[in-house]
């Protein structure tokens, strides 16, 4: 008896010393950024191409921005949602790239706890406002084709402003949500995250308990947020599809197809990379694979939207030769 209570005594003792340690235990108050390469030569090359598309993003993106603020004529519902988007693209590649550049080049690539939260507050926030606005672009090109005689008395100014709050508003809450979890987890080392940025299922990895049931709640949001906008995306253009083979003529119909091929090229751009990412468990993430998705819709696909939708597009390039090359803009009805 005496034994075995002596056992006892020791295996609580032993689980009490267990304890103390992760109790007393400091938490991590800062994270290292690990990055793409530790050798300077291909961080100093890194730098330089990345500088590039970030320049070339803001630069792409604040032109069209410019231009449907100046050309009366762009000022329709189908030009302030390209505005939006742009605007979104140039916070989204801003909320990332710049970090990235200084990390580059500095000898320390550690960023703090409030900076890492912020981050991937932001960076969410402004990715789940672009999944989202997708679907209201959507909507924008189904009432273009199936009414276009209503186009302008539907989709008015005070429904167009309606619709782009509430995607920014439903971005900012979700994202609040996803980083507060994540952020409320406890971090006692290592403090290493394989990553360029602060994305939500790279810093979850590094939790020292079992976020299974975080993992859950992750995956019911990405459905919710990622899943259903495809669906209602997928089920505008099965509409507008029927409604372009019901028009006779052929240059009709190449021109409605036209306008909606930029928008899913630019929708095709950013859901591919972004589902595979956010709609697989931890258990499954690649770190070194993964990183180099999150690359693609984070630096290429807001370089890409100006490109998509500009080559294609009579009005901007209209647009363009007017503001930049005449230093003239026509003087239309307002919309």
């Amino acid at each position: 008896m005496c034994q075995v209570t002596h056992r006892i005594m020791n295996s609580l003792t032993a689980s009490n010393m267990w304890m103390i340690p992760r109790q007393n235990q400091s938490w991590v108050s800062e994270f290292i950024l690990v990055g793409f390469s530790s050798d300077p030569t291909t961080n100093s090359i890194l730098f330089i191409v990345f500088l590039l598309i970030y320049l070339s993003s803001v630069l792409g993106n604040g032109l069209i921005i410019m231009l449907v603020c100046l050309d009366t004529q762009l000022h329709t519902p189908m030009y302030f949602f390209l505005c939006t988007l742009s605007l979104l693209d140039m916070s989204y590649v801003t909320t990332t790239m710049p970090q990235m550049l200084v990390h580059l080049l500095a000898h320390s690539q550690t960023i703090s706890f409030a900076g890492c939260w912020l981050q991937m507050y932001v960076f969410g926030a402004l990715g789940i406002t672009e999944c989202t606005f997708f679907v209201v672009m959507a909507y924008d090109r189904y009432v273009a084709i199936c009414y276009p005689l209503s186009y302008t008395v539907i989709l008015n100014w005070s429904l167009c402003i309606r619709l782009a709050a509430g995607t920014w508003i439903c971005g900012f809450l979700s994202s609040f949500l996803n980083t507060f979890f994540t952020m409320s987890l406890p971090y006692c080392g290592p403090n290493r995250v394989n990553h360029f940025l602060c994305e939500g299922p790279s810093v979850r990895s590094l939790a020292c308990m079992d976020t299974h049931l975080l993992e859950m709640v992750d995956l019911v949001l990405s459905v919710v947020l990622v899943l259903v906008p495809i669906s209602l995306i997928v089920a505008s253009y099965i509409r507008i599809a029927k409604a372009i083979l019901k028009i006779k003529s052929t240059q009709g119909r190449c021109k409605a197809f036209s306008t909606c091929a930029s928008h899913l090229t630019v929708v095709t751009l950013f859901y591919l990379p972004a589902t595979y990412i956010y709609m697989k468990p931890n258990s499954s993430y690649s770190t070194e694979q993964d990183k180099q998705i999150s690359l693609f819709y984070t630096a290429f696909t807001p370089l890409l939207n100006p490109v998509v939708y500009s080559l294609r597009n009579k009005d901007i390039k209209r647009a363009f030769l007017k503001v930049i090359v005449y230093g003239r803009w026509t003087s239309g009805p307002r919309w």
